[in-house]
């Protein structure tokens, strides 16, 4: 395991003899923080050095490692290094080490990343749904002199969540909370806030996790304040997490901190604690019995005999009839053979994913943890099978407990919002379609706040609340008589303005049309008044986005592209303002592109062909449809990573094309593997007259992989017919990279 070290400056530097290079480095540091320029101008400044300049690099790499060790850091020793060196080498033998580094170097969890969203203060729901969500609480977020003593002073689930580090390339650690921050639970306000956000989303109510060692309750200060308090208008059970405590985390499974002691006289002790809960109004109800689940029935001596002991004093108590449920966490019986009425799925726990973990770039060369693939759970969830008992479907949002497990953990890769949403909304449509008791209509999700093993609907850092929206939008599909068409009704223009000069032109073209369309206009702050004036003469709805000038019209397309999938938006028509002024030809290059797309007879032809063939993923202008071969270039690397990062193969670069220019229709939905792999902000270059070799270049190719991924295709705006299209080695617009 790794260990955490104190770095002393002065001993680490000095032992190595590098106290005069340390001397030149803080003079170097006090320069740049002493100069009369804004931060973000000195960051700007920084990064164009850096990404021209090898020795610049080396020198903010100096810079940091400096600070890091005088600030006493704590930091990942001494596999750290190794680690680096290992890495790499491993990268420079498959020629895909620099973008990797690059990135790693800049990315951090707490910052955004396309697929962030913002609440959705549309989301309350009018009325009943479908089916009711309850999701699984973890209470763990708090301190208890037990876990004081067990793991030390302080411990409480927030412990493990920020001590977890990426394993492996993509991988998202640490999970770090959004608007409820790192909260204590014993804070009734956080308590009223998460029933809330769980209400305006649609989840019904939080199914607790309850621990009882023989009479010794653990972590029930939440479940006592939440009972307490009837204001809390939100439904709620209980789930006995009826396994031994034991040092797993820290790989002694064995070592049992604290353990069950079963008798008769424990079950009857048991089931009179609880029903102090089950007598609340807000307590879930199963064909008006109270719902009680154990997490591992397995465990009992026999389940059957205290499921019987549980009934019996319900009713003598006034409870009267129960309905006993367990998680296929572990167990795999029917309820009947142990005395139960139903069980709950439990993912990923009991379901077999597909290993990946070889197809992982690791990060950490002694990492022994495993890599599945979370995308099976939404393939299975269209084709569900009837046990013939009472099952109640279980949903993951993601899952990783690296927190937990550092350089050993289990972890689901490719998870994302809109995966979920699709797997909720199968989940409760096959939940509405077999069970005809409306008491019964119950989904899991596993879980609110499963911190440590990355499993949460609460609002991110990195993605807000994209997990809560998704819920909702989730249960509103599945209301829907049935699936949404995927015939697109309408064009969505989504324009990227850096030169607002020339939008008039595309103006002129808009106003042609005679299909239905909408437009969304992106560009930089300085620039929002002009554009909004330019487009007060358009004859179609249109709005104004505002961006950083970063990622060109690559990632405020991405961003729009994320929310225009979740709005139901089908067809794009992408567009910039292509000024291109390293060419003398860069008026003709933009403008033979918009005459061949945003011509109306051309946009006419695109719906209907959209329309007409579902395997069409992009129609490009003709003449602009390249070789991925020809212009290869200094893309192949972070071509490569994309891939890698959505999941895809990569590209036969010999057969492979993609539209040049930046410019074409796109079906959204082909485009959902660079959506949902989350790339963070901070991975596209600062913008610095780079004329090849950014994040961007490497997109604009990557639109021409998905394009003709899983059987879609992509076609020129010159092609009706079927097949496969191949690009052009020739390109009048732009000089072939040398490999």
């Amino acid at each position: 395991m790794m260990q955490l070290k104190e770095v002393s400056a002065r001993n680490g530097f000095m032992a190595r003899g590098y106290d005069i290079k340390a001397g030149i480095i803080r003079g170097l540091r006090w320069i740049y923080v002493c100069a009369p320029m804004s931060h973000t101008l000195k960051r700007w400044c920084r990064d164009v050095l850096v990404s021209r300049s090898l020795h610049a690099e080396r020198l903010v790499r100096a810079v940091r490692a400096l600070r890091t060790a005088e600030d006493a850091v704590p930091v990942i020793e001494p596999e750290s290094q190794q680690w680096v060196d290992e890495h790499d080498a491993q990268n420079a033998s498959l020629g895909e080490g620099a973008p990797v580094a690059r990135r790693l170097e800049n990315s951090h969890a707490m910052m955004r990343s396309i697929g962030y969203e913002t609440q959705d203060v549309l989301a309350l729901p009018m009325h009943g749904w479908a089916a009711k969500v309850m999701a699984f609480y973890l209470p763990q977020f708090h301190a208890i002199p037990e876990n004081d003593n067990w793991w030390g002073k302080g411990f409480t689930e927030w412990t493990n969540v920020t001590r977890a580090v990426p394993q492996y390339e993509g991988q998202y650690q640490p999970h770090l909370p959004g608007e409820l921050g790192f909260y204590d639970l014993r804070n009734g306000d956080v308590l009223r806030r998460q029933a809330e956000l769980a209400r305006a989303h649609g989840v019904h109510g939080f199914c607790f996790y309850f621990y009882w060692f023989a009479g010794h309750r653990l972590l029930e200060d939440p479940l006592l304040i939440f009972l307490n308090d009837k204001s809390i208008d939100l439904t709620f059970s209980l789930c006995w997490a009826n396994e031994n405590w034991t040092r797993r985390w820290d790989g002694h499974d064995h070592d049992i901190l604290i353990g069950q002691e079963h008798s008769p006289e424990d079950d009857f002790a048991f089931i009179d604690y609880v029903a102090r809960y089950m007598r609340d109004p807000r307590y879930l109800r199963v064909d008006g019995k109270p719902l009680l689940t154990v997490y591992r029935p397995s465990l009992l001596p026999n389940a059957l005999e205290t499921a019987d002991r549980w009934r019996v004093r319900c009713r003598e108590n006034g409870i009267g009839e129960i309905y006993l449920a367990f998680t296929l966490s572990f167990d795999s019986f029917e309820p009947r053979e142990i005395g139960f009425d139903g069980a709950i799925e439990f993912p990923p726990n009991n379901t077999s994913p597909p290993n990946i973990t070889q197809a992982a770039l690791l990060l950490n060369s002694n990492y022994s943890g495993a890599i599945y693939d979370w995308r099976c759970y939404v393939e299975r969830s269209k084709s569900y099978s009837d046990p013939g008992y009472d099952i109640f479907r279980g949903v993951c949002p993601s899952w990783d407990n690296e927190a937990r497990k550092p350089g050993r953990g289990t972890s689901l890769r490719h998870a994302s919002p809109r995966g979920y949403e699709d797997w909720l909304s199968n989940a409760v449509r096959e939940t509405v379609r077999r069970v005809k008791d409306e008491d019964k209509k119950l989904v899991f999700v596993n879980a609110w706040n499963e911190w440590a093993e990355g499993a949460h609907l609460e609002p991110d850092a990195r993605l807000g609340y994209a997990y809560l929206n998704s819920t909702t939008r989730a249960l509103r599909r599945a209301a829907e008589d049935d699936c949404m068409s995927r015939r697109p009704d309408r064009v969505a223009v989504v324009v990227h303005v850096f030169y607002p000069e020339l939008l008039p032109e595309i103006v002129d073209f808009l106003n042609q049309w005679e299909v239905p369309a909408r437009l969304i206009a992106t560009t930089v702050h300085d620039k929002r008044e002009t554009v909004q004036q330019l487009l007060s003469g358009l004859k179609m709805p249109f709005e104004v986005r505002e961006f950083e000038n970063r990622g060109r019209d690559i990632l405020p397309f991405l961003k729009v592209a994320n929310e225009l999938i979740s709005e139901g938006e089908q067809l794009v028509l992408k567009l910039h303002t292509k000024k291109s002024l390293h060419r003398q030809d860069g008026d003709v290059w933009r403008r033979d592109l918009l005459s061949k797309l945003a011509a109306p007879e051309r946009a006419e032809h695109a719906l209907g062909m959209f329309n007409r063939d579902p395997s069409l993923a992009v129609m490009a202008p003709a003449g602009h449809i390249l070789s991925m071969d020809t212009y290869w270039g200094s893309n192949a690397d972070s071509v490569h990573y994309l891939c890698r990062r959505m999941g895809v193969k990569g590209p036969d670069h010999e057969m492979a094309a993609f539209p040049a220019g930046s410019m074409f229709y796109v079906r959204l939905d082909s485009i959902r593997p660079l959506l949902d792999c989350h790339l963070d902000e901070c991975e596209f270059e600062p913008e610095s007259g780079q004329l090849d070799g950014t994040l961007p270049h490497a997109i604009e190719r990557v639109f021409g992989v998905l394009a003709v991924s899983n059987g879609a295709r992509m076609l020129s705006t010159d092609h009706d017919e079927s097949g496969q299209l191949v690009g052009s080695r020739e390109y009048a617009y732009a000089q072939a990279a040398k490999n």
